[in-house]
């Protein structure tokens, strides 16, 4: 199979350079996907105060609880694009992404009349406070009706990182999230808008990236070009799809349903605490884009060998990567703790809110290690074609044991530093089980879509 260059084969030459060069595009990528929801969050903490500030970051997890149900399903479509391109199967992969992109648009349309009809009943379980209520349901239904756009958005980056085409996505989201600050601004300090401002700006820069990525795929001579006149679902890619998919939908559902659980725990303890945690949680959203990033890279790095059935170079691949992140999430680790209270007044100057932010730093950021091992051995199961093992990993402690925590000794205690706590005690028991099942495991040996 003819291979342009923008695709890029990860089974020959150095391991090291394949990992760096893929995983760089898609650190600089992750960091201006961030800047949508961190320039609402300077912008809002400036401009609008903490309480606005409060509205906009206490949405996240909310957020993710609906576009993480759906992203299982393109992560599932990924490792099956990747072994597809991997092992040269040209016909099983044009199915395969026609497949993908159909199962995007209609994700899409799901996530935006979900969210829109949902947010008012979401805010009120999450317990919001009064003052920070009607901001918050206003900022998350206008960002749910943006979901088509950053489904579809997620759907396109994800086909072309599973062939190895990492810059192309960066292109477009540089623009796009550059154009999001931009629209921020003149829509809440030319414009005088509130949050609604922020939203806006949001979801019109998603669309534009959405639609930039698409014509790339609609027009470029690569391997994986969407064709028309063939967009349609492919039953047995279907059924694969979910077979890999549902696991890491699953996981990340619950997992994010947890985080909103863990989020109204925040929430109880007012809007000076969910404006300094929140202010921390986009911090260290940049600060764990490598890892993250690497993760990506290693799922598509371990997906195209174990294809060309090339397992030692998985392995190999494996564990460089995991050791990689580890070490990455020390040094961003060292820098929290050393520059965490600068960093936070970015957002806001409330000394209350600050020194919530600072006890977050204080109680998580020796733990980041394992946050990253996590994420990389996540990335390498998901790779390898063993979603079920990355949901047994996040399901069972970040979700099950964080709800445990959640449910029965905070109410007990009502103490804010247990609810923190919760990160650093399921990020290590999450890594603890990954690094066991990569030892014990057999997932070297993927059969079923060599044919």
């Amino acid at each position: 199979m003819d291979k342009k260059k923008s695709a890029t084969l990860m089974t020959e030459g150095s391991i090291a350079k394949a990992l760096f060069r893929f995983s760089m595009p898609i650190l600089l990528g992750n960091i201006f996907q961030q800047l949508y929801n961190t320039a609402d969050a300077l912008i809002v903490g400036n401009y609008l105060g903490n309480t606005s500030l409060a509205a906009v970051t206490s949405v996240g997890t909310v957020v993710w609880l609906l576009i993480g149900l759906f992203g299982g399903f393109s992560q599932g479509s990924g490792v099956i694009i990747a072994r597809y391109f991997g092992s040269g199967n040209r016909e099983r992969l044009e199915k395969a992404v026609a497949t993908h992109i159909l199962l995007s648009v209609v994700s899409g349309l799901i996530i935006t009349a979900a969210g829109v009809l949902l947010s008012p009943l979401i805010i009120r379980l999450m317990n919001t406070p009064e003052n920070v209520m009607a901001q918050s349901e206003v900022y998350l239904k206008i960002y749910f009706a943006g979901g088509l756009g950053l489904a579809v958005y997620n759907g396109c980056t994800g086909l072309m990182q599973a062939v190895g085409d990492s810059r192309h996505p960066l292109y477009y989201l540089i623009f796009s999230s550059c154009f999001n600050v931009v629209l921020d601004i003149l829509f809440i300090r030319g414009f005088g808008m509130g949050v609604e401002g922020a939203a806006l700006a949001t979801i019109i820069a998603q669309f534009v990236s959405a639609i930039l990525c698409m014509k790339r795929l609609f027009t470029t001579e690569e391997v994986y070009r969407v064709d028309l006149r063939t967009l349609r679902f492919d039953g047995d890619i279907l059924k694969l799809i979910f077979k890999y998919g549902t696991p890491a939908a699953l996981q990340n559902a619950v997992t994010s349903f947890a985080n909103t659980m863990l989020q109204a725990n925040i929430n109880v303890f007012g809007d000076m605490a969910m404006g300094g945690l929140g202010a921390v949680s986009k911090i260290e959203g940049f600060m764990t884009m490598p890892t993250t990033s690497l993760s990506t890279a290693l799922a598509t790095f371990t997906s195209q060998n174990l294809g060309a059935e090339q397992s030692e170079r998985a392995k190999k691949g494996a564990i460089y990567g995991t050791l990689s992140a580890i070490a990455i999430a020390v040094a961003g680790g060292i820098v929290m703790v050393l520059f965490g209270s600068s960093l936070i007044r970015l957002f806001t100057k409330e000394p209350e809110a600050v020194a919530y932010g600072m006890m977050r730093i204080r109680i998580v950021a020796g733990f980041y290690f394992a946050l990253a091992a996590t994420h990389a051995l996540a990335g390498v199961m998901r790779g390898a074609g063993k979603p079920m093992v990355t949901m047994i990993a996040f399901v069972g402690f970040w979700c099950v044991l964080r709800i445990f925590i959640l449910s029965v000794l905070v109410p007990i205690y009502h103490s804010i530093e247990l609810v923190i706590a919760v990160f650093p005690i399921t990020w290590s028991l999450s890594t603890l089980f990954l690094v066991i099942y990569a030892f014990k495991g057999n997932w070297l040996h993927p059969k079923d879509m060599r044919e």
